[in-house]
């Protein structure tokens, strides 16, 4: 059995403040993308994980692995599979890759074990494992709230929007990002008012602490609004993904190339399908 294992970015994240248990309040629109880890499962003697990533943890560090245990635990059925994840989500880009890789998890090893746990068992056991997996058991457009796990369909949003992705060679801690947000400021002559557009708004609160400390990502912020193929450009997450907004599909391979040329060949970029 295989399963797909989306993508994600936030065209939208506020951060509302610190909870007493420790998390940020957030509000954040969440779409998937056309990018997209695989999960493959089989029967096996006992339980095993491979990834073809070699920098992939194959232990508890994986959610993957989590995922699996916390799934055994709960069902009481025998962890007799094998487990191959193949990775095409770079890792520390805001893009949800370990996040995804776990719903996927969940939602395999019901359908393989034939469990029926439900939807809102399954969303419990994402948010055991972390405030952004619940959204990506539906795997469709999503408002979600409180430290992520409360996930209400984006009924609203109906648009499939082409987006260019970029990421340099180095990624952001997520917990970091969010414990440097209060104190931070913004940067002279970096643009970090909400964009516009008919279907809603581009806006995103982390990057404030993230551009202060990664110089290249307000440069490339800036850069991009300014690129005649681009609509809007904004950070996923938090970061270090720069998401740029095309204003028709199939120009991202241009600007991918002049991006290149302007902060190296190492540069990552995938022009996708968002929504």
């Amino acid at each position: 059995m295989e399963f797909a294992a989306p993508a994600k970015i936030n065209l939208s994240l506020r951060v509302l403040g610190k909870r007493p248990d420790g998390f940020h309040a957030i509000e954040t629109l969440i779409v998937p993308l056309g990018l997209a880890d695989r999960l493959t499962i089989e029967e096996a003697e006992e339980w095993a994980f491979s990834c073809d990533d070699p920098s992939v943890p194959g232990d508890e560090g994986n959610l993957v692995v989590r995922a699996a245990r916390l799934f055994f635990a709960a069902t009481g059925l025998k962890d007799a599979v094998r487990c191959h994840l193949a990775k095409a989500i770079p890792h520390g880009a805001g893009l949800g890759g370990g996040s995804s890789d776990a719903a996927a998890a969940l939602r395999m090893l019901d359908a393989f074990f034939a469990a029926n746990l439900g939807r809102d068992r399954l969303m419990a056991m994402a948010a055991e494992l972390g405030s952004d997996v619940p959204v990506f058991v539906d795997g469709r457009p999503a408002r979600c709230r409180g430290r992520g796990e409360i996930v209400e369909p984006a009924a609203d949003f109906q648009e499939k929007l082409p987006v260019l992705l970029l990421k340099p060679e180095f990624g952001v801690s997520t917990p970091w990002a969010y414990q440097c947000w209060k104190d931070s400021r913004p940067l002279p002559g970096v643009r970090y008012e909400a964009q516009c557009f008919s279907w809603g708004i581009l806006e995103n609160d982390l990057e404030r602490p993230v551009f202060q400390k990664y110089l290249l990502l307000p440069a490339m912020k800036e850069w991009l609004r300014g690129q005649p193929e681009v609509s809007g450009a904004l950070m996923s997450g938090s970061g270090s993904t720069m998401l740029a907004l095309l204003r028709e599909p199939g120009v991202g391979k241009g600007l991918a190339l002049r991006a290149r040329e302007m902060y190296g060949e190492a540069l990552w970029a995938f022009e996708t399908i968002a929504g």
